[in-house]
């Protein structure tokens, strides 16, 4: 058996050959084995793009025209009036124009195997609930500014306070955290704030100082705005609307291997450049799918290694890819022509004409398919 792999090692990449060994039942016979290598090999060859193929043309095309029959909604969660996922087109260009302020940031927390079997479901919402960010706001039922102490008064909300486990030497600490400066008293029932400097403590400070106050986070994750438990197949998952990839992946509660998120700036800057080109790929897929549509991968692979060629993720457009095209003339045919002629011209930038864009403006044969070759002949010697 082994003799048959060896023999297209050299005709087939060492992924394909891996999968292969792996499907393949252990006991088959060497003359199906050698038909399925065989069959294997020839749908290898027909994937195969030829020498000057226009693969950017193809999956322009191919993304582009399913995007048309895009919807331009957003998908709204039932029972949780906040979380709403950006879908369609507008989801797309914001991937593709590498943005880094989405619309409707969201994880998907997958959980350990304990609180992923939802066998205790208190357990589940308790750990849903502590990974919510809670601000001061969120536990207050009013602020209110006494104008002769020149203080904030804080009245708590003794209903929130028991179903998020906390107390109010909890919030005074965290109070006292965040703010510097300030004397911070408990009443249990309430939390007085004042500034410790009086020179500075003017009735514009005060209100300064209870703005500040509101947002203060005393419990869960920075970002995570609001958090739905949900089952999935055969265990629970948890989606939140806002996204921390770094911290999430901290927590022991949580499997770090399949969390993730639809930040894709976020992936970057936590698990690298490679990790933010599969993003894009699963993100975009995602979207064509839920769709209904039917785009085939590697066209969205062409424009992901495309987006992280650099190291970084830029989008496709004038500030990001566009912007680091050689061709004078291809920079210009995209956006503010006349800026990108001015700023060649002044510094004597010379254009090639390498690809194709350059070529078409200008009507010479474009370098893909038979544009490719060149012939060179050499010139007959003059007969003496």
């Amino acid at each position: 058996m082994e003799n048959i792999y060896k023999d297209y090692e050299d005709r087939l990449p060492k992924k394909i050959l891996a999968e292969v060994k792996d499907n393949v039942p252990k006991n088959i016979s060497a003359s199906k084995l050698a038909k399925i290598m065989d069959a294997v090999l020839q749908e290898y060859n027909n994937a195969k793009i030829s020498p000057g193929e226009c693969v950017g043309l193809l999956s322009a095309q191919s993304i582009g025209e399913p995007g048309t029959q895009m919807t331009l909604n957003t998908f709204h969660f039932a029972g949780v009036a906040e979380m709403n996922v950006t879908v369609g087109l507008p989801r797309i260009i914001e991937i593709l124009d590498g943005r880094k302020n989405i619309e409707t940031p969201m994880m998907e927390i997958y959980l350990s195997k304990e609180l992923a079997k939802g066998k205790n479901i208190d357990e589940l919402k308790r750990f849903a609930l502590s990974i919510k960010e809670t601000k001061v706001s969120d536990v207050a039922l009013e602020f209110t500014i006494n104008i002769a102490d020149l203080t904030v008064e804080i009245i708590l909300d003794k209903g929130k306070l028991k179903q998020l486990e906390l107390t109010s030497q909890k919030i005074a600490d965290s109070i006292a955290k965040h703010l510097k400066g300030y004397n911070i008293k408990d009443n249990k029932e309430s939390i007085t704030v004042r500034k410790k400097s009086s020179k500075d403590n003017t009735f514009n400070e005060v209100y300064r100082t209870k703005e500040k106050l509101k947002d203060v986070i005393i419990k869960g994750i920075k970002g995570i705005k609001h958090v739905l438990p949900v089952k999935r197949e055969e265990e629970f998952i948890i989606i939140t609307s806002g996204s921390n990839l770094a911290e999430v992946l901290q927590l022991e509660e949580t499997d770090s291997v399949r969390t993730t998120t639809n930040n894709i700036f976020e992936v970057e800057e936590v698990l690298g450049i490679e990790a933010a080109r599969q993003a894009i790929i699963n993100e975009v897929l995602k979207v064509i799918e839920d769709q209904g549509l039917n785009v085939d991968v590697r066209h969205i692979m062409l424009v992901a290694d495309t987006m992280t060629v650099a190291g970084t993720i830029k989008g496709i457009t004038r500030y990001g890819v566009v912007s680091e095209k050689s061709s004078v003339l291809a920079r210009a045919s995209f956006e503010t022509p006349i800026k990108h002629i001015i700023n060649a011209s002044l510094v004597g930038e010379v254009d090639n004409l390498d690809s194709v864009v350059e070529n078409v403006m200008i009507n010479q044969p474009i370098p893909i398919g038979t544009g490719m070759p060149r012939l060179l002949a050499q010139k007959p010697k003059d007969e003496k």
